[in-house]
């Protein structure tokens, strides 16, 4: 058997596994940790009442920590919603990967979402919130969160063309972005009228009856 030349760092790089030195790892921690006591702020409180000071203090470290690992409190918050993005696109995906009509498919994976995001409703109100009031630069980068998950719904209305339930001339982008505009808003009814899953589980489903029956194929 022939040896190989690299060292043990080299062969890591090129299996796609580059090895961290313990500075680098300790620095990966840090700020984990800090985007971890950051989230469970923002999921409390929401933006505005959420402190650095308070955040740093729920890491367990200082303010300078904090700052050694984001500019300011707006970035913190910008980085836990891309995590809260990530995690509410597998939680729709996984349950709208089911056979069924596309109705109910979507139907179960924007009820998983609604499962997951009742549990901090303080963060998504600031989600929604901060959508409205942030840069023009912010805006944008927070669409690239999103748009995975329109994509998601996408997919779900494209078999429903393959499997001729769907019309094939139906506008995807649109009616998939009308569809996520449809699952945010819902939340309002949570935060204003007391709404839980038991309220949002068939409304989504009305609201989704609604909007696809003209886009059935004829029978």
């Amino acid at each position: 058997m022939r040896e190989s030349n690299l060292s043990a760092p080299e062969v890591a790089e090129v299996e796609g596994q580059p090895r961290l030195n313990r500075r680098q790892a300790a620095k990966i921690r840090t700020r984990q940790k800090v985007l971890d006591a950051a989230r469970a702020l923002f999921a409390e409180r929401g933006y505005d009442a959420a402190t650095i000071r308070d955040i740093a203090k729920g890491a367990g470290m200082s303010t300078g920590a904090v700052f050694a690992n984001f500019q300011d409190k707006a970035e913190l918050f910008e980085c836990v919603f891309s995590e809260e993005m990530a995690g509410l696109l597998q939680d729709i995906q996984t349950a709208a990967a089911q056979d069924g009509r596309v109705a109910e498919r979507l139907a179960s994976g924007l009820t998983a979402g609604y499962h997951r995001s009742l549990e901090h409703l303080p963060l998504m109100q600031a989600m929604i919130a901060r959508s409205w009031f942030q840069p023009e630069a912010a805006d944008e980068r927070s669409r690239t969160f999103v748009k995975p998950i329109v994509e998601a719904v996408i997919n779900v209305l494209q078999a429903g063309i393959r499997e001729g339930e769907l019309r094939q001339d139906l506008d995807l982008i649109v009616l998939g972005r009308m569809i996520w505009d449809v699952f945010i808003a819902n939340f309002r009814y949570a935060a204003y009228d007391n709404w839980g899953i038991e309220e949002l589980t068939p409304h989504i489903r009305k609201q989704l009856d609604l909007i696809l029956s003209s886009q059935l194929a004829r029978q």
